[in-house]
């Protein structure tokens, strides 16, 4: 059994289709789902799949450090083996990802490397692309920079406004999610020797 920790800031629909898709199936447990906000749906949503939930507000904590190594050990004390980022608005301190080597991924509005950071799709709209898309990553240090799992993209040729484009990529988002945790709990993703940016998945 593969026990997967989630950690969302929002409405938590990623963390609900992973709830719906891969929970309890294919060896695969959601064990722990954390936020920084109280008031995250995606808490509630946890709550009524039995799921364990923590909060972690950070004015609680004297700062990023202290909280996200608060985080790491309530996630260590559940066995947690995957961390999903799944709208988790917040940047992982370099500590928290020692603690989870190659364990922690994120779902990316956009087309990585192309637009990471906050705001992605407006990202796209200024620069007028046409194909717009869904990256799952490993995370790293930097921002959105970590090496690609998998990706998918949509063509929106006539796109302008970005609601519109987030709930065109939102289908995508609950694909692709899920897609790469099963892969990972199959022991499906390993990374190139000869590049270590490349992720390699064996389907």
């Amino acid at each position: 059994m593969m026990r997967i920790a989630v950690l969302a800031s929002g409405t938590g629909t990623n963390l609900q289709a992973l709830l719906d898709d891969v929970h309890g199936r294919d060896g695969i447990a959601i064990v722990a789902v954390a936020s920084n906000r109280a008031d995250a749906v995606a808490l509630q949503r946890a709550a009524d799949a039995g799921v364990a939930t923590g909060v972690f507000p950070a004015q609680e904590y004297s700062g990023r450090d202290a909280r996200d190594l608060a985080i790491a050990d309530w996630l260590a004390e559940r066995d947690a083996e995957l961390i999903v980022l799944a709208g988790y608005m917040q940047l992982l301190s370099a500590d928290f990802l020692a603690r989870f080597p190659n364990r922690v991924i994120n779902v990316h509005p956009a087309l990585l490397p192309a637009f990471p950071g906050i705001h992605a799709v407006e990202q796209a709209l200024d620069y007028g692309v046409k194909v717009f898309g869904v990256t799952v990553h490993f995370v790293d240090a930097g921002v959105d920079s970590g090496p690609v799992i998998l990706q998918r993209s949509i063509e929106l040729p006539d796109a302008r406004d970005p609601e519109q484009v987030r709930g065109r990529l939102r289908p995508l988002e609950h694909a692709l999610l899920p897609e790469a945790v099963q892969l990972i709990a199959r022991g499906a993703v390993s990374f190139d020797p000869s590049n270590p940016r490349r992720v390699v998945v064996d389907r």
